[in-house]
């Protein structure tokens, strides 16, 4: 017996997402809860997945809608497609992700001109029955027939041009009846068949477009960017209408507990009187705020705050709710947890926390690093010399700086071709996505808090400001006008998402305040420290009580080291020491490979070593009391010698020019194409320049013993750890390791003193990886390199692919992320794992810890907490992310296994 497809509202609850999607999963609740929701039926997400797999309606889905159809016109009195008591409904998708403005509603299903006849005499409003008629052909003609929404845009204009008016709410019926026949006409052109007559074809055809819409390349680009699984499918819901365009005392609006920008506490939303559906978040008319529909509707306004308070209760969470008022009579048709941005999320947390709704455990499981990324953004300095042209609504927070594009598809063209660029529109719409996603930040002259542009920029952590009435878009044209100015494309301009500002020209920014605080430029318990910083600093501090996983810092000089401990590194996993050697002391290397014997080598490298030595001592000044992890040179040698096809050149030039070429040119050219590799990565790096070059590692080492004991004289705690680099092979390390602990002794002979330097490797290779319980032998500790470590097992360079191939295989879906940016877990993820449990199975308490950036990638960062290491090590900048998420990461497990 086949699976169930359809349920209705009536059955399961708000954890049943993966069933009915979100949205089916949340109307299941709130009637649940008996709160007033048109009634309806969910399609399930099974059907979709069913659908999309074989290219057809499951068996039984058609007779199980038209079952759920008769139920739903028995419970309410109605008939679908009769003209004297119609039954008409919406078709709208949910998937289990709450994805906002990706895949559209069909409104009104069931309408035909004679139930608009029939609509108009139960009504007493002939305009509100032919306005539903137009809407309807509207949405089915763009949604299900794929009419370009610019055909229908300039049919509009025909129209409201041969009627004398501006929009098409000024529209007499014979006007709406026009507008309706020439979609028609469209549809037809366009599908080159004619339009159906039969409304259950219409709900059938509404069906399948919204099964279609989940492979649209909005909602695929959506996806990505999210990281949903494209495998999930969408449910569909059907539900019966009611009407905000019925009457004077009619309306639809979106309400939010709390505001979703900045997270201040009080009810947030729009409202259109006369209005259906979608007209609230595509931004066609400007709204009027909550307080405003107060004064206008105080009863229903009353209520729908004691629907809002009982839903923010139930969720303990910000909700987001759509509501239609007809003639009088509040619905709730959605609710769901709202989307918000970075601030909101940290203040709204806490707050719950000071409410008593949640746990500080909760608080920290709902904000995220990302987030804290954002936050980090720097801020626009308006201390100088600004012009500020307009003000909109503050709809996503950030600055932003870019040229003026009018065009969603040039706006992402001119994107990938490196430029900044600021997305200009009326007001957008879901196939705007490719050019927001593209865009800095967005501007738009309709729209609210809750338009789809606001919605979102706030999902995507994009800059928005919009409902800017003083700017009229030309998009055709290329251009707005705001009084006397025009400001064309190209043109740059600068966006405030946080006040809603519109500047002329570059403003220059400046460190966030949560910058600031993380810096140690700001105290949490300052007067001038903001709400946003207080909540962070809440947040972060639990999460450095809770967290297992220890943070440290990737540093390569003193300076960096000191920023990483302010910004709360416990210690440095990773100090490349050929970085030491870039810039001016580059000389040195070059000076290593043209040395003509050993005695001109050690030379080279005895200057070295002061420099080596001054470098780690202020590096474990600044760390004093932490280990700091000095990985011994790993040098790929292009990056210090001179390119081969350039000095080829030079040197057929200067031979055809008769030019002579110094003798040390010609030593250069014959170093560079004696050492030349066809692939440096792969070539005489890390451990093979040590035993080639043993001196080069010995000097370090000196230099670093050396370095502790000045550093101990200054009355600072050294904890060094030496660590040796691209290992593959049991007796490399052990050879290397004996060498490296004579030398120890050595130099510590006669200084009368005693220090503990652990030695380690780092596993970046697969062969290291798979082998660890033999390199576990003679190693103190493991760190993995998860960049080379990735390059090794997917044959990736990653220099070259991110450039040619990847972001092909990106749009494809080939790979569902980059594999440099977020740890490859069923590939390099499980080359660790093995490794780990090769190590614990040694050593219960084997030190293992991961130094390569995906040790502040936030996915990643739970990965490796499962797998029980000890520390994960990043860049100084994302020190405070991987704070935060590794006490997330605490958080999650915890709850994960108690619920198991």
């Amino acid at each position: 017996m086949s699976a169930q497809l359809i349920y209705p509202f009536t059955f399961g609850d708000r954890t049943q997402s993966d069933l009915l999607g979100g949205k089916g999963a949340n109307l299941a609740e709130m009637v649940r809860m008996g709160l007033p929701v048109p009634p309806g039926f969910t399609i399930t997400t099974q059907a979709c997945r069913e659908y999309l797999s074989s290219g057809k309606m499951p068996a039984g889905l058609i007779s199980e809608i038209n079952n759920s159809l008769n139920d739903l016109e028995k419970s309410l009195d109605k008939k679908f497609g009769d003209p004297t008591k119609p039954l008409l409904v919406s078709v709208r998708s949910g998937a289990k992700f709450s994805m906002p403005g990706m895949m559209e509603t069909v409104l009104n299903v069931g309408m035909t001109p004679e139930v608009a006849e029939g609509l108009a005499k139960i009504s007493g409003n002939e305009k509100f029955a032919w306005d539903s008629y137009r809407r309807f052909i509207d949405m089915y003609g763009r949604i299900v027939c794929d009419v370009p929404p610019a055909e229908f845009h300039q049919i509009e204009n025909r129209i409201l041009e041969s009627h004398s008016v501006k929009s098409i709410q000024e529209l007499d019926v014979a006007g709406l009846q026009a507008l309706a026949a020439a979609f028609i006409k469209e549809i037809e052109i366009v599908t080159g068949k004619p339009f159906p007559t039969d409304p259950r074809e219409h709900l059938i055809s509404s069906v399948e477009a919204v099964f279609h819409s989940w492979n649209s390349e909005r909602a695929q680009l959506y996806r990505r960017r999210e990281r949903i699984s494209s495998d999930l499918g969408t449910a569909v819901n059907i539900q019966s209408m009611v009407f905000g365009n019925l009457s004077d005392d009619s309306g639809t609006g979106v309400a939010f507990t709390r505001d979703p920008a900045s997270g201040e506490v009080g009810s947030y939303g729009d409202y259109l009187d006369r209005a259906q559906g979608e007209d609230v978040v595509a931004g066609i008319r400007n709204t009027m705020s909550l307080a405003d529909m107060a004064k206008k509707e105080p009863v229903v306004h009353a209520e729908l705050e004691k629907v809002m308070g009982l839903l923010e209760d139930h969720y303990r969470d910000l909700c987001d709710i759509e509501f239609t008022v007809e003639r009088g009579k509040l619905w709730i048709l959605q609710t769901r947890v709202g989307k918000r941005t970075a601030e909101a999320a940290f203040r709204i947390a806490t707050q719950l926390v000071d409410e008593g709704k949640i746990t500080m455990d909760e608080a920290l499981s709902r904000t995220s690093g990302d987030q804290l990324v954002q936050l980090m953004f720097p801020q626009f300095d308006l201390s100088g010399s600004i012009k500020e042209i307009a003000r909109g609504i503050p709809a996503s927070p950030g600055a932003a700086v870019g040229e003026v594009v009018f065009d969603s598809r040039r706006a992402f063209d001119l994107a990938r071709s490196g430029k900044k660029v600021i997305l200009v529109r009326r007001e957008t719409s879901p196939d705007d996505l490719v050019g927001m996603v593209a865009a800095e930040g967005i501007l738009t002259s309709r729209g609210g808090k809750t338009s789809h542009a606001a919605v979102v920029a706030r999902g995507m952590g994009k800059t928005a400001v919009c409902g800017t009435e003083s700017i009229s878009v030309d998009e055709r044209a290329s251009l707005f006008t705001v009084g006397s100015l025009t400001v064309y494309e190209g043109e740059t301009i600068s966006i405030d998402g946080t006040t809603g500002a519109v500047y002329t020209g570059v403003i220059p920014v400046i460190a966030s305040p949560v910058t600031a605080y993380l810096e140690g430029r700001l105290s949490a318990g300052a007067d001038e420290a903001s709400p946003v910083v207080k909540a962070v600093d809440r947040i972060l501090q639990h999460a450095d009580q809770i967290r297992a996983l220890r943070v440290r810092a990737n540093a390569d000089t003193p300076e960096d080291a000191v920023r990483a401990r302010i910004l709360g590194a416990e210690g440095v996993g990773l100090c490349r020491t050929e970085h030491m050697f870039l810039g001016p002391r580059r000389i040195f290397v070059e000076r290593l490979v043209l040395a003509e014997n050993e005695d001109v080598q050690r030379g080279v490298i005895a200057e070295m070593e002061p420099l080596q030595r001054a470098d780690f001592v202020g590096i474990m000044m600044a760390m004093s009391g932490l280990p700091v992890t000095i990985r011994l040179l790993d040098p790929p040698l292009h990056e210090f010698l001179p390119d081969l096809a350039s000095l080829t050149g030079e040197m057929a030039r200067a031979e055809a020019l008769g030019t002579e070429v110094s003798t040390r040119d010609q030593a250069i050219f014959a170093a560079v194409r004696r050492l030349h590799e066809s692939n440096p990565m792969l070539g005489l790096r890390g451990v093979r320049l040590g035993i080639l070059i043993p001196e080069l590692f010995k000097m370090q080492v000196r230099a670093l013993v050396h370095a502790c004991l000045e550093v101990k004289q200054l009355g600072h705690n050294p904890k060094p750890e030496i660590m040796i680099p691209l290992v593959a092979t049991q007796r490399e390390l052990l050879y290397l390791r004996e060498t490296l602990e004579v030398e120890i002794a050595e130099t510590l002979k006669g200084t009368g003193q005693q220090i503990d330097i652990p030695i380690g490797t780092m596993i970046e290779t697969p062969r290291a990886a798979i082998t660890a319980t033999r390199l576990g032998d003679y190693a103190d500790f493991f760190s993995f390199g998860t960049n080379d470590l990735t390059q090794l097992t997917w044959a990736f360079s990653r220099d070259d692919v991110e450039s040619t191939f990847l972001p092909r295989y990106l749009d494809l879906e080939l790979l569902p992320f980059n594999p440099f940016e977020s740890l490859d877990q069923d590939g390099v993820g499980l080359l660790v794992k093995i490794a780990t449990e090769q190590a614990r199975a040694l050593r219960p308490d084997f030190k293992l810890g991961v130094c390569g950036e995906h040790g502040g990638d936030p996915r990643s960062i739970h990965f490796f907490h499962k797998l029980g290491l000890d520390y994960v090590s990043c860049s100084p900048f994302r020190v405070p992310v991987a704070r935060l998420e590794s006490g997330r990461a605490q958080v999650i497990s915890s709850s994960t296994s108690s619920t198991a």
